[in-house]
């Protein structure tokens, strides 16, 4: 799916499939630099977190294994509260690993944050977090994020693994969905 099978619905394109793959490469660069000669456990949040942790993964030089959980977070409509429940936890130890929580967007921080504490809270060697998008002027919480692969404004966006409804996440770009598609 591209730009021209939902143009009415987009407003516009942030990030380009040309500019989400030179983001994952310098990411995947940086992380291989830093975890040189350690395997990684990446840690994918569903649903989300599909497209950039299988480039990434792809984009990667150093040995990877991989796992995925589901939390959801209670809140009204769009706004997380931060209350977290596990829908599908990860299937590996955590016990001295080094571990590198993947995700498509941070915005408010608050799940997030949850989720930091509670794999740390696991043994792990290191927990660190790595994300394509952040919007910095959406945060509630401070959160060290390691790795960033853009900065975006306080906008609704799509595509990329990002949805609205579920739709929009197969869109090999980045982009602000127009106010009729949601309101």
């Amino acid at each position: 799916m591209d730009t021209k099978d939902v143009a009415s619905d987009i407003e516009n394109v942030l990030l380009s499939k040309e500019d989400i793959q030179e983001r994952i490469k310098d990411l995947a660069a940086r992380i291989d630099a830093d975890y040189e000669g350690r395997d990684i456990l990446l840690v994918g949040v569903l649903k989300g977190a599909v497209m950039v942790m299988a480039d990434l993964a792809r984009a990667l030089h150093s040995h990877v294994t991989m796992d995925w959980m589901a939390v959801s977070s209670y809140g009204s409509g769009t706004q997380s509260s931060g209350v977290v429940r596990i829908l599908k936890d990860l299937d590996t130890d955590l016990l001295g690993k080094h571990v590198l929580i993947v995700e498509d967007i941070i915005d408010s921080g608050l799940t997030l944050s949850w989720l930091q504490s509670n794999l740390r809270s696991r043994g792990p060697a290191s927990v660190e977090i790595c994300t394509l998008l952040r919007k910095p002027d959406a945060a509630k919480v401070e959160i060290d994020v390691k790795y960033v692969g853009e900065e975006i404004p306080n906008e609704f966006v799509v595509g990329y693994g990002l949805d609205f409804a579920e739709k929009y996440r197969n869109l090999d770009f980045v982009g602000t969905l127009a106010r009729h598609v949601y309101e």
